[in-house]
């Protein structure tokens, strides 16, 4: 066995291996997305944006955003292992191999004469006669004198040059990574290097294996629960009215699990009546509606009346406690919102279908939720069919304003947007009553505010027309403009505690059926990502259709130069259905900015089917997906028949007129190609009224 210091030198080596193998890699590749990853600080300069702190970037709050736990453990374990190395490092200078010449100071191949003078020297200085010291005795009588006995004596010369040593041939040495204090325990090693192996192989990967399964069977990979996805899955209803969308969002696991205190009802029963005209109460019979709402499980009540004061902008007055709860409830919205949109849209028929009108509820709750505008001012007032609620989201704007701006036959949120800039100061500066700077604030958001354009292509590739149960792939470019010429920016929502970036969804929908067909999720942050994905899709599209490669090259430049002009590229499949003519829609909704929606009539003609194709093999690519669907809602459909009874009966005369369309449909097919500059949606465009 290897000496002392030699084993607990090597537990040491084995502790900084093992540290070192996950640590180096990761630290590298923290660094590298550190200094790839571009900084998003595109975002609304207006004074309440600023006010709101959320985009300051003091020295406290760039410490604050450096010391984050993970960060702090790095530096940590950094630390521990550049102590480890020096510490190291001096046990190999104290068993450092023995070496006569480097002792004595010569070189190797000295003489005798060379030898004994550099004795004499050395002997001088550490002979236990001249030097009293104790160490300087050791050095001598260990390392001097065996030195040079090592190279004066021809027996121990013999051995040295034969052996490495002095003293001949040494034992084999065999050393334990392991603390000196766990081998000094009598008749106890045996029994510690046993529990040692079984805790660091089995117990501790076993142990990380069993946490890893328990959040991973927990939780998504959006960091969303799965019993949130169970809940929106079974609740989200094809009738579901915009307005009723609050109550499946707060039906959410994690808002769930939020504590209800006793020392929460006083401040609750305040902010019910701050908020009480938003809940949808009938106020003929509020005695019992209010009954009926306090009834409820109380982290329901607790949700939606800190959504309600959100919305309001309720929420300066609420007590610490609460503001805890409110935060933290902002915090979880997007992705809640973001994975309640998907179960909306998910395939739930045997055609693959999504729900449109419960997708539009979702939008517009996110929207309200961002920029902190009630739901009710969503209703169409007077002459303006588009309510208040876009208005609302600029700065310094309230009802009053609105009022004001109406009587100057300003109806609609597209009108303000389209007068001049001058005209637009004039407004607000002499009728409504702003300061400069005020108006100046308004200004810089309409900035903000994109534009978007969609153009929509739908074909068959390497065929002519479209046939029942062809793929048909649907080409839509995105396009977003802004006064201010940025692509991606971070939206104006003072109000909304968090950085949020804005998101599109693009939904390809036949409106009178209530269905989706496609529905993607479109960003503008990340032009390097988008440049990727287009010139690919170009590319495999070009390839597949036979082109040349000149041909492919410059359809993949025209791409990335779209890219850069602030477009997307969005490409989706489905199967066609069969013959006739179909109104679709796409429609382009933002999460985040009220008004900025857009959709497009995109006109499908499908010929009845002549040519050997691709039904079968699409269906058996598509089939298992609806029939997941399928399965998730057989328990439900008798429970829903009586519900939906005024939902069938308002498109059963639009599905025997697409019957009898398709029975006469004949001729050649026509591809929807969109490119309208989209209108401001509407409340009774999407939304429809509750069921």
């Amino acid at each position: 066995m290897a000496n002392p210091d030699e084993n607990s030198s090597l537990f040491l080596i084995f502790i900084l291996t093992m540290l070192a193998l996950p640590l180096v890699p990761y630290t590298i590749l923290r660094l590298v997305r550190s200094v790839t990853e571009k900084k998003k600080t595109i975002h609304c300069r207006c004074s309440e944006c600023a006010r709101s702190g959320k985009y300051r970037k003091s020295i406290f709050k760039r410490i604050s955003n450096f010391s984050t736990c993970t960060n702090l453990t790095i530096l940590l374990l950094w630390v521990v292992m550049v102590i480890l190395i020096y510490y190291i490092k001096l046990l190999s200078r104290e068993s450092q191999p023995f070496e006569p010449f480097s002792i004595l100071g010569l070189e190797p191949g000295a003489s005798e004469s060379e030898i004994k003078k550099s004795y004499r020297r050395l002997s001088v200085l550490y002979h236990p006669d001249k030097n009293p010291d104790p160490e300087a005795h050791k050095y001598f009588v260990e390392f001097i004198a065996k030195a040079y006995q090592a190279l004066t004596d021809p027996v121990s010369r013999e051995n040295y040059e034969k052996y490495g040593h002095p003293d001949g041939r040494q034992g084999f040495q065999m050393g334990i990574a392991l603390p000196q204090f766990l081998l000094n325990i009598d008749g106890a090693s045996g029994g510690i290097l046993l529990l040692g192996i079984v805790g660091i192989c089995i117990l501790l990967p076993l142990m990380i294996a069993v946490i890893y399964l328990s959040r991973s069977s927990k939780y998504t990979g959006n960091y969303v629960m799965h019993h949130t996805l169970y809940t929106y899955f079974n609740c989200i209803k094809p009738s579901l009215a915009p307005n009723k969308v609050m109550e499946v969002f707060i039906k959410a696991q994690e808002y769930m699990e939020m504590p209800v205190l006793r020392t929460d009802e006083e401040p609750l029963q305040k902010l019910f009546v701050a908020v009480r005209s938003e809940l949808n109460l009938d106020m003929k019979n509020i005695r019992t509606e209010q009954a009926k709402f306090w009834k409820q499980h109380p982290p329901l009540v607790k949700m939606e009346l800190l959504i309600q004061a959100h919305l309001t902008r309720e929420s300066l007055d609420l007590p610490p406690a609460l503001l805890k709860d409110y935060k933290h409830m902002l915090e979880l919205a997007p992705r809640l919102l973001e994975e309640l949109m998907k179960m909306a849209v998910l395939p739930r028929n045997a055609h693959g279908h999504g729900w449109l009108r419960p997708a539009i509820g979702v939008i517009e709750l996110s929207q309200s939720i961002i920029q902190a505008v009630p739901l009710s001012a969503r209703k169409s007032v007077g002459a303006n069919s588009e309510g208040s609620a876009a208005f609302l989201q600029l700065p310094h704007f309230n009802e009053s304003t609105i009022k004001k701006i109406s009587r100057k036959k300003i109806r609609t949120f597209q009108e303000f947007r389209e007068m001049s800039a001058s005209d637009r100061a004039e407004l607000l500066t002499h009728t409504v009553g702003l300061s400069p700077a005020e108006s100046q604030d308004v200004e810089l958001v309409l900035e903000m505010i994109p534009t978007v354009t969609v153009e929509v292509t739908c074909e068959t590739e390497g065929e002519e027309g479209i046939q029942e149960g062809d793929v048909v792939t649907m080409y839509a470019w995105v396009s977003v403009h802004r006064a201010n010429g940025l692509t991606g920016a971070h939206p104006h929502a003072p109000y909304f505690p968090f950085q949020k970036e804005e998101n599109f969804w693009l939904l390809l929908a036949d409106s009178t059926a209530n269905s989706v067909w496609l529905s993607q999720k479109v960003s503008f942050m990340d032009e390097a990502t988008a440049i990727t994905a287009a010139s690919k899709a170009i590319q495999d599209t070009k390839e597949a259709l036979g082109a040349t490669v000149k041909e492919i090259n410059l359809a993949v430049r025209e791409a990335i130069e779209k890219v850069k002009s602030g477009s997307r590229l969005i490409m989706g499949k489905f199967q066609a259905p069969g013959e006739g003519t179909y109104a679709l829609t796409s429609y382009c909704l933002c999460d985040t900015w009220i008004g900025c929606d857009t959709k497009s009539n995109v006109k499908l003609k499908v010929m009845k089917r002549s040519r050997a194709g691709t039904r079968s093999a699409y269906a058996l690519e598509e089939g298992p997906v609806a029939t997941v669907a399928e399965e998730g809602i057989e328990e439900e459909e008798e429970e829903e028949e009586e519900d939906l009874d005024d939902y069938e009966s308002e498109y059963s005369e639009d599905e025997e007129e697409e019957e009898k369309n398709s029975k006469k449909g004949k001729g050649k097919a026509v591809n929807g190609s969109v490119n309208r500059k989209g209108e401001t949606q509407s409340e009774s465009d999407g939304s429809g009224t509750e069921e």
